[in-house]
């Protein structure tokens, strides 16, 4: 009986000590919006904290937009790269979503929209945000 309820409480501890536990970036290229969406929601509601170490490109950069930014911290290996919301044409060629792209931005913090806006806005080339510039924005990790 002891033996379950020691169990039992190393087990509550484990839990408890991982539903804060720290997401690490470190090269991820993207992907859908949606899934994206999703995946940095339910990282915010379980305050998870979160380390950008690398490239978080495309779909990824939702993270600054989505997760708080007292709980982001971005190393001096971070890069966000930023791009217009796609989707397939006809012959499978990237044709630019306004409606999409529209929303990305509006998800982004006002910092994050106004370097954006000065770097030339959201187009189908990548836009990098890092060193200094992304530093200034977030706090440094230890």
């Amino acid at each position: 009986m002891i033996r379950a309820i020691s169990f039992a409480f190393t087990l509550a501890i484990l839990v408890i000590g991982d539903a804060f536990a720290t997401i690490r970036i470190v090269d991820d290229g993207g992907g859908n919006i949606g899934t994206y969406y999703s995946r940095f929601t339910a990282l915010r509601q379980a305050g998870e904290q979160v380390v950008i170490d690398g490239n978080c490109l495309s779909a990824c950069t939702l993270v600054v937009g989505i997760v708080p930014p007292d709980r982001i911290c971005v190393t001096r290996n971070a890069s966000l790269g930023f791009h217009a919301a796609y989707r397939p044409g006809a012959r499978g060629e990237k044709v630019v979503n306004i409606p999409a792209t529209r929303t990305l931005m509006s998800l982004y913090p006002p910092r994050i929209r106004h370097w954006i806006r000065h770097n030339g806005g959201l187009t189908s080339q990548m836009l990098y945000l890092s060193g200094r510039d992304l530093t200034g924005m977030f706090r440094h990790c230890r």
